[in-house]
């Protein structure tokens, strides 16, 4: 079906409350991180819904429904490429995989980015080499640093842990709290599968990160170990 035909289909499914709801909570306002973003008020569920029907897009068409100026759509293209990318041979995750980086000025809010990653940037790299991730985490963009984090996610639910702490050391000085809170997140995951990781990590670098990156990493442990850490105590 053609590009303009599945957005057609798309728009005919917002809702301008939801919409309306959706502006605020991605912070479209001025001088927020998603500034004059648009949306159709399509919930997420009804989003992945809609993928199978259009499963065999071209990547050209899908690359044009990335560049939308409608948030949903760009999204919804996201989900198509992870579902073409999981069902894929490997030249075909390749193309994939180059379309999502020569792209990611179109990917630019955090939902865009933790729902497509670790899905097709992190399983792509997972027996390559992941230099890329290093390059995207000195980025000047704040989603090109989410991607590179949240690329990790894949590794670290395969018990492979040593690129996320090292890009967590990297971004800990990150002025962006997007970007803590997402680091934190990693590093509680690690701590999920190996707690003598994490808290070797913390031990190192606890008193230097911010107050929202330390919070998500300590969420999970018990009330007298995070106090001790938020106090300076360990």
């Amino acid at each position: 079906m053609a590009q303009k035909n599945i957005s057609a289909y798309l728009k005919k499914r917002g809702n301008a409350k939801i919409a309306a709801h959706s502006a605020r909570f991605f912070k479209t306002g001025e001088g927020e991180y998603g500034y004059g973003d648009k949306f159709l008020g399509i919930r997420v569920p009804v989003l992945r819904k809609t993928v199978p029907l259009f499963e065999d897009a071209s990547l050209t068409k899908i690359k044009s429904l990335l560049k939308s100026e409608f948030h949903e759509i760009r999204l919804f293209s996201l989900l198509l490429l992870v579902h073409q990318f999981t069902n894929a041979n490997e030249a075909r995750r390749e193309k994939i995989f180059n379309l999502y980086l020569d792209n990611t000025q179109y990917i630019n809010n955090w939902d865009l980015v933790d729902s497509s990653a670790p899905h097709i940037v992190g399983v792509f790299l997972f027996d390559k080499d992941r230099s890329i991730l290093y390059e995207l985490a000195q980025s000047e963009r704040i989603w090109d640093r989410r991607i590179a984090i949240m690329s990790c996610f894949h590794f670290i639910k395969n018990e492979q842990y040593t690129d996320a702490l090292k890009l967590s050391k990297l971004l800990l000085n990150d002025q962006e709290d997007l970007i803590h809170k997402a680091v934190g997140w990693m590093i509680r995951e690690i701590g999920n599968r190996d707690i003598d990781v994490e808290e070797m990590f913390l031990r190192l670098y606890y008193k230097q990160m911010p107050r929202t990156m330390l919070r998500y990493a300590i969420e999970k442990f018990n009330q007298p170990r995070r106090i001790a850490y938020l106090k300076g105590r360990i």
